[in-house]
C-alpha cells in the first residue's frame, strides 16, 4: 500500500470516528443540544440522561461501531489487498477514537472516546478488552460513577495486556487508548476529586 492510500484510509477512519451519533440521535429524540445539558458529554451516559435509555443504547452501539469498522475492515482485508505494516492497523484504531473525542463536525469537540475505543481495540487485543469491561462494571457498581468505571477501564487495558503479552504493540496502543481516556475525563477527575461528580442513573 503506497502512502497516499495510507493517508486516504486513516482519514476515512477519522472522519468515520468523528460522526457524533449522540449529539445526532439526542437532536433527533428532544431537539435539544447535548453539549448544551447534562455533563455536557455526548457520549451514551449523557445521552441517556437527556433522551431516554432506548437512545443511550443506540450511541453506545454506534460509537462501538465506530471503532471496530475500520479495524475489521483491515484485518479482513489486509493479507490479501492492502499489504501494509503490522503496525498500520493501531493508526486506523487510534485515527477513529481521536476522531470520536474531537469531531471535526462539532468544531473538534466530542465525546470521552470508552466506547469507540472498546469497538477499535476488541480485534487487536479481546482478552484485555473483556477484562477491563468487567473491571468497569465492578467500579461502576460499587462506587455509583460512570465516569470512574471508565477511567478504571482506561487504566486497566495496557496493565492486563502488559500481564498477559509483555512489550508488544497491543500494550503500546493500549497505553496510548489509556492516555487519551485519562485526558478526556479531566473534568470528571476534577469533579470526583472534589466530590461534585454525577453518579449514575
Amino acid at each position: 500500500m503506497n502512502i497516499t492510500l495510507k493517508i486516504i484510509f486513516v482519514l476515512l477512519s477519522y472522519t468515520l470516528g468523528a460522526i457524533p451519533f449522540g449529539f445526532l440521535l439526542t437532536k433527533y429524540a428532544t431537539g435539544n443540544n447535548i453539549l448544551k445539558m447534562g455533563s455536557g458529554n455526548m457520549g451514551s451516559t449523557n445521552v441517556g440522561r437527556i433522551a431516554g435509555k432506548k437512545y443511550s443504547i443506540f450511541t453506545q452501539l454506534l460509537d462501538m461501531a465506530k471503532g471496530f469498522i475500520p479495524v475489521a475492515c483491515y484485518t479482513y482485508f489486509a493479507n490479501d489487498y492492502l499489504l501494509a505494516p503490522n503496525y498500520y492497523i493501531y493508526f486506523l484504531a487510534l485515527a477513529s477514537i481521536i476522531g470520536h473525542d474531537s469531531s471535526i463536525f462539532l468544531k473538534f469537540k466530542g465525546g470521552k472516546g470508552v466506547n469507540t475505543t472498546l469497538g477499535a481495540s476488541v480485534l487487536i487485543a479481546p482478552v484485555s478488552v473483556f477484562i477491563a469491561v468487567g473491571i468497569y462494571f465492578i467500579v461502576k457498581w460499587r462506587f455509583k460513577y460512570v465516569s470512574l468505571g471508565s477511567i478504571t477501564l482506561g487504566i486497566s487495558l495496557p496493565l492486563t495486556e502488559l500481564l498477559f503479552n509483555g512489550l508488544t504493540y497491543p500494550f503500546y496502543y493500549l497505553l496510548t487508548c489509556m492516555l487519551l481516556i485519562v485526558l478526556t475525563h479531566r473534568e470528571n477527575i476534577r469533579r470526583l476529586l472534589n466530590n461534585q461528580e454525577l453518579p449514575s442513573q
